[in-house]
């Protein structure tokens, strides 16, 4: 029971919302009023006797009307912003990691020097069969 009584003493005593927000006004809190506009429109069908018979003629009516909206921007402490500086910065890291590994592993064998290496071989095969067939 003391518990519960402890609580209630702690609930009644404790800082109040409009204490709070008096508080974050203090330190930057703005508060930001948006507006929109949305347009109705309707059609409105009202019967007419023209010659003995009923004939709808249609209206078209519109009606604005203004929604107001109360954006409220709290500043961020300077723990939540180090936090966000510091993912950042690690996700730049990480990215740059991942980059350079992806270049190492893109890396293609250069086929000039294949290519040239081809030729001397050649070139060399063909040297010894000419220099092997005088001999004979």
């Amino acid at each position: 029971m003391r518990i519960y009584s402890l609580f209630l003493i702690i609930g009644l005593f404790s800082c109040s919302a409009k204490y709070h927000y008096r508080k974050a006004v203090k330190k930057g809190l703005e508060e930001l009023k948006t507006a929109d506009t949305i347009r109705i429109s309707t059609i409105d069908s009202v019967p007419v006797i023209k010659h003995d018979t009923i004939v709808y003629e249609r209206f078209f009516s519109s009606k604005d009307t203004i929604i107001q909206y109360q954006n409220i921007f709290v500043p961020k402490t300077r723990l939540e912003t180090r936090i966000e500086y510091k993912l950042k910065r690690d996700t730049i890291r990480m990215i740059t990691r991942v980059e350079v590994q992806k270049a190492k592993a893109s890396k293609k064998p250069n086929y000039f020097w294949m290519l040239i290496a081809l030729v001397f071989l050649g070139f060399a095969l063909f040297v010894a069969v000419k220099y092997a067939n005088k001999k004979i």
